[in-house]
């Protein structure tokens, strides 16, 4: 005979914990910091904004795929070990890439504090250095006092004389403060001239600065980027961008299947264990993983300093240590195929129950506004606290402590169900979001997230356990994670796709600023009319069928007790009858 299997359910908890805690703190420890390396290395808030939103549909498309084609050919196991070594083979790629060396990049955040005077002293350096280059050595005058830089500059500087004409070397001499105006006075035709020539070179080097840029890049950086100088149609930024498209989207298409194919197997190693209830039980440990994560990864960036030439180089080679320690746990990982499960509760059927449900439509269209928002947040918060000073030890803790702010909800959400129904909750959960979303449009220095990040609590937390209660009004038996998934997978990619793809051009034109006090307006303004509408919208009325198959099978069993038990002693009854005939006729 067939020895069946035992099946060790805390034994399966504990590596998914374990498993969700390590890939969960590898994906922190980089991904969001991504958005700022690709800002240090010169790319523009519109090809940021594109990047992400190819990451996003590459996710949305390719998970769900990839998890069916696995289940197809079980596969699965293989498909968990191979998506950790190959993404972060994929994701070592990026530290290939060299920067563009355009005026917005940055090779760290060292000099955080000094970005402004940084720029305002190399646009000057800029344009003396173009003076030296571009004037003829025979001009009488070519010092030109720069207002800005006159304060607390004393030195004389060397100004080119006139030469004879047998004389085939220039000489310089000394100017100072003092005899300038006696210059200045006895020549003021050729001021004028010089005056003209310089205000014409500095406008022209401003208009052509990204050129002057490229070519200083392709002198410095020969040996480093000969694929990019190969590519001379292009210029280096764009060269840079497409190059970053083809790896990210290598990457994502290494990375995504990792997530949705663990869970699937899981849940059907939990379903036949008949414990499919605990399934959810280890999402607390993911949470986890990511704060310890993106906390660790600023840490350790701040206890480097500046010894490192690129120190986003740290975030790369955390994402790809964390995975190798994955990997083993991925190995023992159980999972189980369930052949004789019917596929007809996928999600076809589940986005055919949303549909058909109008409470259902107006959560999937909140989840999507949240898929937006989330994205400019992720995207560009980064980018926004380097402006005001945030180093990545800042970044890192408050992204933390967000993260613990989610965690800490599912404690309070027995009492929290008995203030306000799951539509009430969902209304302020979006609400928080959109007051984060505004609060961090008039941010002041390098710890002003933090208060914003304790609304998480509602804006995350809250927000998703509201929409699974939606998601048991809705479903069917066997239909809940297919339901679920129509709200925390399509939707919610799709809103982030459509998001980084609109907020990297409007980033672009009016700034981080504007973007997020516009998208606090627009969900707040849906939060105005989320009740209006879940008020006139007609409520289906839940139909439990197991409570009903249990109701009907007790229903049966009382009226046909009493039949069955009149057949049973009239049975009874005749058998004792037969059995009295044949002693008789025995004797």
């Amino acid at each position: 005979m067939r020895r069946t299997k035992q099946i060790d359910v805390k034994r399966a908890l504990a590596l998914t914990a374990a498993f969700g805690f390590l890939c969960c703190c590898s994906k922190a420890s980089l991904l969001p910091f991504l958005t700022l390396y690709f800002r240090q290395l010169g790319l523009s808030p519109s090809m940021t904004g594109i990047i992400m939103g190819t990451k996003h549909s590459i996710t949305l498309v390719w998970s769900p795929a990839a998890g069916l084609l696995s289940k197809r050919y079980n596969k699965r196991r293989v498909v968990i070990n191979c998506s950790l070594m190959f993404s972060a083979a994929a994701a070592l790629l990026l530290l290939l890439l060299p920067s563009v060396g355009t005026p917005g990049a940055q090779n760290s955040t060292c000099n955080t504090s000094d970005l402004s005077s940084g720029s305002t002293q190399s646009q000057f350096d800029l344009t003396a250095t173009t003076r030296s280059q571009t004037l003829p050595t025979h001009t009488k005058l070519v010092t030109v006092t720069s207002p800005a830089n006159s304060i607390g500059e004393s030195k004389s500087a060397p100004v080119p004389t006139p030469t004879n004409r047998n004389d085939s070397e220039h000489s310089e001499v000394p100017l100072s403060q003092g005899n300038a105006s006696v210059v200045l006075s006895s020549s003021q035709t050729a001021v004028r001239v010089e005056n003209s020539t310089v205000s014409s070179l500095v406008s022209a080097e401003r208009n052509k600065r990204s050129a002057i840029t490229s070519d200083r890049f392709e002198e410095k950086q020969e040996d480093s980027s000969g694929f990019l100088a190969s590519l001379k149609e292009m210029d280096t930024q764009n060269q840079l961008f497409y190059l970053m498209v083809i790896i990210v989207s290598m990457w994502e298409w290494m990375s995504a299947p990792l997530a949705w194919t663990a869970d699937d197997g899981l849940f059907e190693y939990l379903d036949y264990a008949d414990a499919s209830d605990r399934h959810g039980s280890t999402e607390v440990w993911g949470l986890l993983g990511a704060a310890c994560g993106v906390a660790g990864a600023g840490l350790v960036v701040a206890q480097i300093g500046c010894h490192i030439a690129s120190r986003s180089a740290v975030h790369f080679y955390s994402y790809a240590g964390l995975a190798a320690l994955a990997l083993p746990v991925g190995i023992y990982l159980p999972l189980y195929l369930n052949k004789k499960r019917d596929r007809a509760s996928g999600l076809l059927k589940a986005v055919q129950l949303v549909h058909g449900s109008p409470h259902a439509l107006l959560c999937a269209f909140t989840i999507l506004l949240v898929g937006v928002v989330n994205s400019a947040v992720e995207n560009f918060l980064l980018w926004h606290m380097e402006d005001h000073g945030s180093t990545e030890l800042h970044m890192g803790l408050s992204l933390a402590v967000a993260l613990l702010s989610q965690a800490a909800f599912p404690p309070l959400a027995g009492r929290v169900s008995k203030l306000l129904s799951p539509g009430r909750v969902l209304v302020v959960g979006a609400a928080s979001l959109g007051l984060q979303c505004f609060y961090y449009s008039f941010l002041w220095g390098p710890w002003a997230t933090l208060p914003a990040q304790v609304l998480s609590i509602f804006s995350s937390g809250a927000l998703w356990w509201a929409v699974r209660t939606q998601c048991e009004d809705v479903a069917t038996p066997g239909a809940e994670r297919s339901v679920s998934r129509v709200f925390g997978f399509l939707c919610l990619h799709l809103g982030s796709g459509l998001g980084s793809f609109a907020g990297g051009f409007v980033v672009q034109r009016f700034g981080v600023t504007w973007l997020y006090r516009g998208l606090a307006v627009g969900l707040m303004a849906w939060c105005v009319c989320l009740p209006l509408l879940q008020w006139k919208a007609p409520r289906q009325r839940r139909i439990n069928y197991s409570r009903l198959l249990a109701a009907d099978a007790s229903e049966a069993s009382d009226s046909e007790s009493e039949p069955e038990r009149d057949w049973l002693d009239k049975a009874m009854e005749d058998d004792r009858g037969n059995n009295n005939y044949e002693r008789r006729i025995g004797h």
